[in-house]
C-alpha cells in the first residue's frame, strides 16, 4: 500500500513536470517564432525593429510588474504598436509565451 502512494505521488511530480516543461518549450518556440524579432532573443528590445519601435525591456520594472492577465491582454489585445496577436496565436500559446516571458525576466 505504502509503495503504491509513493508511485502515485512519483507519477503526479513526473506527469505536472512534463507539463511545465513543455509549456515552456513551446512557449520558448513561439517567443522565437513570433516576438524575438522585435523583443530581441533575451527580451531585452534591442534589435533593430525594436530600436525603431522603443520596444521597451520585458525585464523592465513597468513590464516586471504587470500580471500574467496583463500581459495575455497586451499579447491578445495588442498595446502601443505591438500589433495583436488575437487570431493569430491560441490562448494556451499566449499563456505559455508569458510563462516563457517570465524565465527571461528572471536572468
Amino acid at each position: 500500500m505504502k509503495n503504491g502512494l509513493i508511485l502515485t505521488a512519483v507519477a503526479i511530480v513526473a506527469a505536472f513536470t512534463a507539463t511545465t516543461g513543455f509549456a515552456q518549450a513551446s512557449g520558448a518556440d513561439t517567443y522565437k517564432s513570433k516576438c524575438m524579432m522585435c523583443h530581441a532573443a533575451d527580451g531585452s528590445g534591442n534589435t533593430p525593429a525594436g530600436k525603431s519601435m522603443q520596444v521597451p525591456s520585458l525585464s523592465s520594472a513597468d513590464i516586471v510588474k504587470m500580471s500574467d492577465v496583463d500581459l495575455i491582454a497586451a499579447t491578445k489585445n495588442g498595446k502601443g504598436k505591438m500589433p495583436a496577436y488575437a487570431g493569430k496565436l491560441t490562448d494556451p500559446q499566449i499563456k505559455d509565451v508569458v510563462a516563457y516571458i517570465r524565465t527571461l525576466q528572471k536572468k
